[in-house]
């Protein structure tokens, strides 16, 4: 397995604007958010080791967070053509596999994604309720094979201090896993 690093977009970055297909066809955009203190945009996908390895992590972290008002969602921006486990049909199957509660959506031109800046699955954003990011890196140290728990403990500090209102650690750990599967010819500039 190749690890990619995130490219640790700037703090203080706006979010960039998406309206993409939920699972169920909705669409679903950045001002489907606007009464939540914080955002969290997970760029992730099915079958990439390093994301079904925080699956469950991931899905309970949804659930923790849903009674404090945090909007969770994630988008995959892999080519399924290419990766045909991560179409969007095989995304609904996901969602119920894994207990998502939270939206996941299916970047098609993988635009959204070069937006952000995204190189990896799992790449991770969080953004306080003026939509600035304030964290962007590792969901916590747990990688395959290294045997540390799966905890979300970097992400949970973050939302803990944009929920108390305080800033978040400029000590940020950039997301290692898989590189996003980019559209032959369709490669950012960044990556």
């Amino acid at each position: 397995m190749a690890l990619t690093p995130s490219t640790m977009l700037p703090l203080g970055t706006p979010a960039p604007d998406f309206h993409l297909p939920d699972t169920q066809g909705k669409t679903v955009s950045l001002a489907s958010f606007k009464d939540q203190p914080a955002l969290v945009v997970i760029f992730m996908c099915n079958h990439c080791p390093y994301v079904v390895h925080i699956r469950a992590g991931l899905a309970q972290l949804a659930l923790d967070y849903a009674p404090k008002n945090i909007a969770l969602v994630g988008i995959n921006a892999n080519d399924a053509r290419n990766y045909p486990a991560d179409s969007p049909a095989r995304m609904k199957d996901e969602v119920a596999a894994a207990g998502y509660t939270f939206p996941y959506l299916y970047d098609e031109t993988q635009a959204v994604a070069k937006a952000y800046r995204a190189a990896c699955t799992p790449d991770i954003f969080l953004f306080d309720r003026g939509r600035r990011l304030v964290y962007r890196g590792q969901f916590d140290a747990s990688r395959p094979g290294n045997g540390l728990p799966v905890t979300g403990k970097d992400l949970r500090a973050a939302l803990d201090a944009v929920l108390a209102g305080r800033p978040t650690s400029e000590m940020q750990a950039p997301s290692l896993g898989c590189n996003i599967k980019w559209k032959p010819g369709n490669e950012p500039a960044y990556y």
